[in-house]
């Protein structure tokens, strides 16, 4: 088998966070299993980008220049990526558990009749076989997970996996990949406002909830988030409020994120988003029910009106970045 090959995720022609975690990951496999890290690349006009993922551990990139995977189309990835995968025969296969890799891995591991570890949180070889640990049951178990054919698929939870650096460039082999008959095709791309951090890939993440009270109040998070460099999530009640654009929605039925700091403002703390913030580093909850759940969960509580304790925050910010 061909080593450990890389799924790489790009928009607009730059490569996704995600990306060089899953490369990270690879080239840590490759070491033990003493074989290359093979990095496959979809996009239009991105050549001189595939050499430097050489820096992130990546040995040689697969790379096809293609109008047909400028933008991703579930069709035409899975086509391509599948001849390409069964002609390369790799033994293992990683990328990310994002919305991307959400839709493309499942059908992935159809096309080539192989199996998948989901939002995997953990990676590790026993007798030469990949070990993928994931959360299940809304992250109250940890499974451990063994895929017996290949080549073994795992999407990696964003956030979790840190990325290799090293001085190094990747070899770039150009193919002529085949998106084959498309029957769906991106007729337009509404863009988020210019600078908006995604939430999956962010290191702080102001989020708020029901004790919000109002989709304007929740400018109060914006500055606070400018301060910090942060993101700004919601919980699902203030999404289907409407405050919020389903886009913000963390937990179960929204985005699963792992950032350093996750600050919950007004969140009761369902299960439902616990299970989407869990595994943040540190979570700290504001919230002046001294019964809510997500008090449970936090590292730093503060049972106090959130109304009262985000200002005030905000403030201590600015003096702090004036000094």
């Amino acid at each position: 088998m061909a080593g450990v090959w890389v799924i790489a995720e790009q928009r607009d022609g730059a490569f996704r966070k995600v990306t060089f975690e899953a490369a990270g990951a690879a080239r840590k496999l490759a070491d033990e299993l003493g074989c290359e890290v093979t990095c496959v690349v979809l996009g239009k006009g991105m050549q001189d980008a595939c050499a430097e993922l050489g820096k992130y551990g990546v040995d040689k990139v697969i790379y096809s220049d293609n109008d047909a995977f400028a933008e991703y189309t579930t069709d035409a990835y899975v086509n391509a990526l599948g001849a390409i995968l069964k002609d390369g025969s790799p033994q293992i296969v990683l990328m990310g558990a994002s919305t991307q890799g959400k839709d493309l891995g499942g059908r992935l591991a159809a096309r080539l009749d192989t199996g998948i570890a989901v939002d995997c949180t953990g990676l590790a070889l026993e007798d030469g076989r990949l070990k993928a640990t994931r959360p299940i049951y809304a992250g109250k178990v940890y499974a451990e997970v063994v895929i017996k054919s290949d080549p073994q698929i795992a999407s990696l939870r964003p956030n979790v996996f840190d990325p290799v650096e090293r001085e190094s460039s990747a070899e770039v082999q150009s193919v002529d990949a085949d998106p084959g008959e498309l029957k769906t095709k991106v007729v337009e791309v509404l863009k988020e406002a210019e600078g908006k951090i995604e939430l999956t890939e962010a290191q702080i993440i102001v989020s708020g909830g029901r004790g919000m009270k109002a989709a304007e109040n929740f400018k109060i998070l914006e500055e606070l988030a400018g301060l910090l460099g942060a993101a700004v999530g919601a919980s699902r009640s203030a999404v289907d409020a409407g405050w919020r654009p389903h886009s913000d929605q963390v937990g179960q039925t929204g985005k699963v994120v792992t950032p350093n700091l996750y600050i919950a403002c007004g969140i009761s703390g369902a299960i439902q988003h616990l299970a989407g913030m869990g595994s943040s580093k540190v979570i700290v909850a504001i919230n002046k029910d001294p019964d809510a759940p997500i008090h449970s969960k936090a590292d730093y509580s503060v049972v106090a009106d959130l109304f009262d304790v985000v200002p005030a925050l905000t403030e201590e910010l600015k003096k702090e970045k004036a000094a």
